[in-house]
């Protein structure tokens, strides 16, 4: 393999790799502050549709993102009311959230603008484009540096750049912030934050308010980033992806990070071998080749999941001592 193809291989990489790593953040507050949420799938193909659409309308792909985030948050805030307020079953609020999204999408895409369930195709404002790194160009020719810094690093669009800005971001806001040693205490003992005279309702409310955020960043940018409209489910299990990311991650942002690449990264393989001919093996399966992203998950959990150590109060709902 030369240079080239590797590097073709690496930028997809990145591409496929940053709605997973907006997910998987957004799992990331949400169950440090003890609320589990299967429901990463079902937000970002609201976001996704709602942004498109928006777009679509006004032609404004800023505009799509701010109503696929606001439709991101509302659905986070459902979980929440099911979870928090209502001390709800958090699996079958996050699975409600999922069938819900998975049908209203089709809908209203379909009441909307009448072409089964897809958004009209975005063009020029309506959607997020390419941005050239300073000197890209320049350096373009210079062996090795040049092309990883002009074909790979630059030349993605800006939530590319966001997605990875927040892993760093995530690990401050945890590990350096009074915000994040409270939301980590409150996934592990709500009790005893509660005795320190703070709202763990709030707290989680919080949490749950930054997910729908993330998850609106990742249906944005499926719809409007990586593709240019939406189209039915156009997520195809990459919230459960994210999830399992963020279990064999162990719920911290920097492995999640790499847990992502690694997604990513099969993915990327996968769409390159589609029909190619391998010694002893023949052709690949197409099937066999786009299923390997969720084999990989599975085999991930089965090996992973007993390992990984989940926050203590994660998926209880907290009960106020009188």
């Amino acid at each position: 393999m030369d240079l080239s193809s590797l590097l073709d291989i690496v930028d997809s990489t990145i591409r496929l790799s940053t709605p997973l790593i907006f997910a998987a953040l957004a799992g990331l507050y949400s169950e440090r502050s003890g609320i589990f949420d299967i429901s990463l799938e079902g937000k970002m193909l609201i976001a996704a549709f709602a942004s498109a659409s928006a777009a679509a309308v006004w032609g404004s792909v800023v505009l799509g993102l701010c109503v696929g985030i606001l439709a991101s948050v509302a659905f986070s805030l459902i979980h929440g009311v099911a979870s928090i307020t209502y001390r709800g079953n958090q699996i079958v609020s996050g699975v409600a959230i999922n069938f819900i999204a998975a049908g209203l999408t089709i809908i209203l895409g379909q009441s909307w603008f009448g072409q089964g369930g897809r958004t009209p195709s975005l063009f020029g404002g309506g959607r997020f484009t390419a941005v050239d790194l300073p000197f890209a160009e320049a350096v373009r020719d210079v062996p090795v540096l040049g092309p990883i810094y002009s074909g790979v690093l630059s030349g993605q669009t800006p939530l590319v750049y966001v997605a990875f800005l927040m892993v760093p971001l995530t690990w401050w806001v945890l590990y350096r912030t009074r915000f994040g040693l409270r939301l980590r205490a409150v996934g592990e003992n709500p009790a005893a934050v509660d005795t320190a005279g703070i709202s763990v309702t709030f707290l989680r409310y919080r949490a749950v308010i930054i997910c729908g955020v993330l998850t609106g960043f990742a249906g944005a940018y499926l719809s409007t980033g990586q593709a240019a409209g939406f189209t039915r489910d156009m997520t195809a299990g990459k919230g459960y992806i994210a999830l399992a990311a963020l279990i064999f991650a162990n719920w911290k942002p920097v492995p999640v990070m790499f847990a992502c690449l690694l997604f990513g990264f099969l993915d990327a393989v996968s769409i390159r071998v589609q029909g190619v001919e391998l010694p002893l093996v023949g052709q690949v399966s197409v099937q066999f080749v786009q299923a390997l992203p969720y084999i990989l998950t599975v085999v991930l959990l089965a090996g992973f999941v007993g390992k990984a150590t989940p926050p203590k109060a994660g998926g209880v709902p907290y009960v106020k001592e009188r």
